[in-house]
């Protein structure tokens, strides 16, 4: 993996001569052009000071939503259904990471049911800083559904970690709320009818105190966020891959009458894969 955007320490005295020097038409080394970014699988620990949370500002922690996707070049975010096939060994090591800085994963209940959620599991790599920074084992998964059409004996709701959350609206059927309680998990209320609202769902995880927070789609839900204006950041991967076919954007729903503008913060780089964030500006 290689940065190509901030340039660091280490590519500026690549550009300024600091190092082995690629020269010439034909890329030998040479004193004509600047070498590129060294390629290296980066640590663990480097890709978590890569996109690392904000730090707090005064009054104390604020939450930050950052959504993490995937999509090939020409828009897909899945294939046959499902974000794997678009991705790579890079990109999971990226979405671990991620998950490990995170206090809590917000994902659709679809994406639930046709990605085979399971419990995110504690890594002992990120363990001591998880303690230090006060955050659980593990970050809990906050699944948005109206229906709570879900299978309860699955080890999401069975043998999570922390208890798997469900976020829900106030209308939502007595019925399925008991079943998801039964199981476990925290029913928790985000909305005046039967679906949430974007922004009580993360006013109310915040109140639970989870103020670093993570979505993993799909597409609808991150619709929503959009439209809602509760996004702060996304990490786009994007694949070299061309699908065609019919599969969703990595956001779907009605368009937001003018569009939200984001800049890049970062972008990395590895085997023809980009990783960029974008955040707010």
């Amino acid at each position: 993996m290689r940065r190509l955007f901030p340039v660091t320490d280490e590519t500026a005295a690549q550009a300024s001569g600091g190092g082995e020097r690629v020269g010439g038409t034909g890329g030998a080394a040479g004193p004509d052009r600047p070498a590129p970014p060294v390629d290296r699988e980066w640590t663990l620990a480097e890709l978590a000071a890569a996109y690392a949370y904000p730090l707090p500002g005064q009054g104390g922690p604020k939450p930050w939503l950052r959504a993490n996707m995937v999509s090939t070049l020409d828009g897909a975010a899945q294939h046959d259904g499902r974000s794997q096939p678009i991705s790579c060994a890079a990109d999971m090591r990226v979405f671990g990471t991620l998950r490990a800085l995170a206090d809590v994963v917000v994902v659709g209940a679809e994406t639930v049911r046709q990605e085979g959620y399971r419990p995110a599991r504690a890594r002992a790599e990120f363990a001591g800083a998880r303690a230090a920074a006060g955050q659980a084992p593990a970050p809990a998964i906050a699944i948005v559904t109206a229906s709570l059409d879900l299978d309860f004996s699955l080890p999401l709701f069975t043998s999570p970690l922390v208890p798997t959350l469900i976020l829900t609206g106030a209308d939502a059927a007595p019925d399925r709320v008991a079943a998801a309680e039964k199981a476990g998990a925290k029913v928790v209320v985000a909305g005046a009818g039967r679906g949430i609202d974007p922004a009580r769902a993360v006013h109310a995880l915040a109140g639970l105190g989870h103020t670093r927070l993570l979505t993993e789609g799909g597409p609808r839900l991150l619709g929503q966020l959009i439209a809602a204006d509760v996004l702060d950041e996304l990490c786009l991967t994007l694949s070299p891959m061309l699908t065609a076919g019919s599969a969703q954007r990595i956001a779907g729903g009605p368009p937001v009458a003018v569009p939200r503008r984001f800049e890049l913060a970062s972008l990395l780089e590895e085997a023809g894969f980009l990783f960029g964030r974008y955040r707010r500006s």
